[in-house]
């Protein structure tokens, strides 16, 4: 806002008084913040709240000024320290040891090819007027950052944040994302280490940055398998870093999880004993409901279990459980660790972490695994998994698969509040079927629906569903991958996928009911990662599997 004041003075006032602004208000300066602060006010109120700071609030923000927004009508709440930016970034480009990416560089919405939105794009938003206040031009969305709120409740459409200011609203927008899994809060032995890092936001970032460049050429662990877990192994070893990996499963892949079942209270519950291949204590229940015997879906993670040694309503033993693939089939798995082991980075799978050593001064000294192996480390990150940030709103609206139940317009029980991004649980009409979907490309797209919604229902007009064709990719090294769809069924590879060849180029489909439901394609193309885009979307139909595997590409060309 006071930046916009300053550029805008020239054109406003007369020149006499516009040359000697800052003198009429010497508490304002060039320099300061484009931003709003709360200020003394006990209370605010808006027409539209965003909860939340990251890409979902981004791309929201940029849709309401698209549609329409007047001074003073939108804010975001935000606890981070700076504007919305894309997220993937942190594990990609802002670890590089040269030419890496950097702040304004990558806020939103530079990810998906559009203007990149500065801080004080938000103060410009709006349209201009002067309000006495005394004396103050007021424009634009207020951008409030470093600002937790610790208290919601929706029946009276108040947000309260820790410094006792209340946010009121006529329609909220939850998009707090998730928050990762810390191993000290499930009781890790040694989990509080100094130089243990997570990545979630900016300033987790730049305090692995700054162990990267103390550390150099230091021993790393990484704890989990995970495609996070990938690409931070790889911007480690680009650290030059000597590198290892831990994972327990016989294979890497996107979603590492074990599961116990139990009979409890009379219902068929789960209980996840090992989230993202490394915890073995975090305990976590979610409904299970079946349609076939041995085949079950926990509503709360939203996977898929089956049961490997049979199980019934009358069981009072645990059985095993084991996770169905969610991307990563062995086949595509050995690609990648194979790759990874010709870059000298080193796996250990088939364990857990079990606890950490540390020195006098509490620095990670060491990985204790649970086979007995221990591994030298001067730096580890963990990346097993997170969990949505949903607990402001635990007991005021539905809650369905770990996040908040919506809507196809992502309208949540609660009338004028709306969830997007990772902690919204949603109608996926492609599968029919709700889900809840943790990826950059969904948080953009579910914010840019939600205020598409809320603009229509102003106007008393009706808008189409949300329909989302699920949407997954990352680059390490030279490589890069996507994937679209859904991975159940029968999977059938195709092309290259020997480590050691020069250009490696593969993919995957998988096949359910006789139909394409998705498909998988390394090193592809801006072309032909749309042509099995275009697949996993029309769903062709196929019969003959080997036929498939020939035709590789060309089929999803001729589709």
């Amino acid at each position: 806002m006071l930046a916009s004041l300053f550029r805008l003075q020239s054109r406003l006032l007369p020149p006499p008084f516009s040359n000697s602004f800052a003198s009429y208000f010497p508490s304002f300066s060039s320099s300061s913040r484009s931003i709003s602060s709360v200020g003394s006010a006990a209370e605010r109120h808006f027409k539209y709240v965003i909860l939340g700071g990251g890409v979902s609030a981004g791309y929201a923000a940029r849709e309401f000024a698209k549609l329409g927004l007047n001074p003073g009508e939108l804010a975001i709440v935000s606890k981070e320290s700076v504007a919305p930016y894309e997220r993937p970034a942190l594990s990609k480009g802002y670890l590089f040891p040269q030419d890496a990416a950097r702040l304004p560089g990558f806020h939103v919405c530079v990810g998906s090819g559009g203007e990149r939105l500065l801080p004080a794009w938000y103060s410009e938003k709006g349209s201009l007027s002067l309000v006495i206040i005394p004396s103050l031009l007021l424009d634009g969305i207020e951008l409030m950052l470093n600002t937790e709120i610790v208290k919601a409740d929706l029946a009276s459409k108040t947000l309260t944040s820790e410094t006792d200011v209340n946010f009121k609203y006529d329609n909220l927008v939850i998009a707090t994302g998730s928050q990762f899994v810390n191993l000290s809060d499930v009781g890790v032995q040694g989990a509080n280490a100094n130089n243990i890092f997570y990545l979630r936001d900016i300033d987790d970032a730049d305090k692995l940055v700054a162990a990267i460049q103390s550390k150099k050429g230091g021993k790393a662990v990484i704890v989990g398998g995970g495609y996070i877990g990938l690409e931070l192994g790889a911007a480690l070893k680009i650290n030059s870093f000597d590198v290892t990996m831990v994972y327990p499963d016989p294979w890497c892949s996107e979603l590492h999880c074990y599961h116990k079942l139990l009979q409890l209270q009379n219902r068929m519950e789960c209980e996840l004993w090992c989230l993202s291949c490394t915890l073995e204590n975090l305990s976590h229940a979610g409904r299970l409901v079946s349609s076939e015997p041995d085949r079950f879906r926990c509503t709360e993670l939203s996977i898929e279990l089956i049961v490997l040694d049979g199980l019934t309503k009358s069981s009072v033993s645990r059985r095993q459980v084991i996770l169905v693939p969610r991307l990563f089939t062995p086949e595509i798995a050995s690609f990648y660790e194979g790759y990874y082991a010709n870059k000298g980075i080193k796996i250990v799978k088939g364990t857990v972490a079990a606890g950490f050593d540390s020195n006098s001064i509490g620095d990670v000294t060491a990985v204790r695994l649970k086979d007995g192996q221990i591994l030298e480390a001067d730096i580890v990150v963990v990346g097993v998994g997170g969990k949505p940030l949903v607990t402001l709103f635990k007991g005021q609206v539905k809650e369905e698969k770990g996040g908040i139940k919506t809507d196809g317009f992502f309208r949540t029980s609660i009338s004028d509040v709306y969830a997007v991004g990772d902690v919204a649980t949603f109608p996926l009409k492609l599968y029919g079927e709700d889900r809840r979907v943790e990826h950059v490309d969904h948080a953009r797209r579910s914010a840019e629906h939600a205020v598409k919604a809320i603009k229509a229902a102003e106007e008393s007009r009706s808008i189409e569903e949300y329909d989302y064709l699920p949407y997954f990719y990352s680059r390490v090294f030279d490589l890069s991958w996507q994937f679209y769809g859904d991975n159940v069924g029968d999977t059938v590879l195709f092309g290259d996928n020997d480590p050691k060849s020069a250009n490696p180029k593969f993919g995957a489909y998988w096949i359910k009911d006789s139909k394409v439901v998705g498909a998988f394609l390394e090193s592809g193309s801006p072309e032909e990662n749309k042509l099995i885009a275009k697949v996993a979307k029309l769903q062709p139909p196929v019969q003959d599997l080997e036929q498939l595997r020939e035709d590789g590409l060309t089929f999803a060309s001729n589709v």
